[in-house]
């Protein structure tokens, strides 16, 4: 049985994921609200999150955007944002053990026929979104997941 298939058995209608990063959260939070978040998930942001911003993000797969509304802004524990298609996030990022970061993402809004599948894209997503951030905030370097991801995503579109 494949992800999409277990998913919608289950009945979910969010997407979930969670990771250790060994830094401390304000690290990790300040990754995703400034501009750092070009070095790991986006090609260009229109400015940085902050309590009710709005801006536009732009990310490694051409021509993909999309519009963020902030609509919790709590440093260092919490960011969640809605996206223009209605979803929300929440990022969470709760101290673990001396300078170590549980940084967990949940995004809901999934519906329709299609719901599972999305999940399952989205979990696979935040994922290598997470990897990257934890490889860039404790080396110092991306290991370019993302922009790998979105490679081969663009070169699945021109076929």
């Amino acid at each position: 049985m494949d992800v999409a298939a277990i998913i919608a058995d289950m009945g979910a209608d969010s997407a979930s994921v969670s990771l250790l990063i060994r830094r401390p959260a304000v690290d990790a939070f300040l990754a995703f609200s400034t501009g750092k978040i070009t070095q790991f998930w986006l090609s260009r942001t229109s400015g940085p999150l902050s309590a009710g911003a709005r801006v536009e993000w732009e990310f490694m797969v051409p021509g993909v955007k999309s519009g963020v509304t902030v609509t919790v802004f709590d440093p260092p524990r919490r960011l969640c944002w809605e996206w223009s298609d209605g979803h929300h996030v929440v990022l969470t990022f709760d101290p673990h053990g001396r300078d170590a970061t549980r940084v967990a993402v949940t995004e809901t809004g999934f519906r329709g026929d299609r719901a599972a599948a999305e999940i399952a894209t989205t979990v696979e997503g935040y994922a290598i979104v997470l990897c990257d951030l934890k490889t860039l905030l404790e080396t110092g370097q991306s290991a370019n997941l993302v922009r790998d991801k979105a490679a081969l995503i663009a070169a699945s579109l021109s076929t």
